[in-house]
């Protein structure tokens, strides 16, 4: 399946700039591999190192948090939005 994926400012130096682009997988896993086939180390900041999504990276399907559904085995369906979220921490 097809995917749109938006990609946060602090990553965008992995796409050449761009804020959005495409990727394929069944599942949020294999999307996120085919990114990293088409923008190498842009998995190793999603990805922790036991293959996990990081701590403070939200991805969201549709809308919908992926820590809340079945994580990256979450499927992706055609056209599909997909967008990575750093966390941002802070306030008063």
């Amino acid at each position: 399946m097809s995917a749109s994926v938006r990609i946060p400012t602090i990553l965008r130096t992995y796409t050449g700039g761009a804020a959005e682009v495409s990727a394929q997988g069944a599942t949020l896993a294999a999307v996120i591999a085919d990114l990293d086939a088409n923008h190498p180390g842009i998995a190793a900041r999603i990805l922790d190192d036991a293959g996990k999504l990081r701590r403070f990276v939200n991805v969201y399907v549709n809308d919908d948090d992926v820590r809340f559904a079945e994580g990256l085995e979450t499927e992706i369906k055609d056209g599909a939005s997909v967008s990575v979220i750093p966390a941002v921490a802070g306030g008063c």
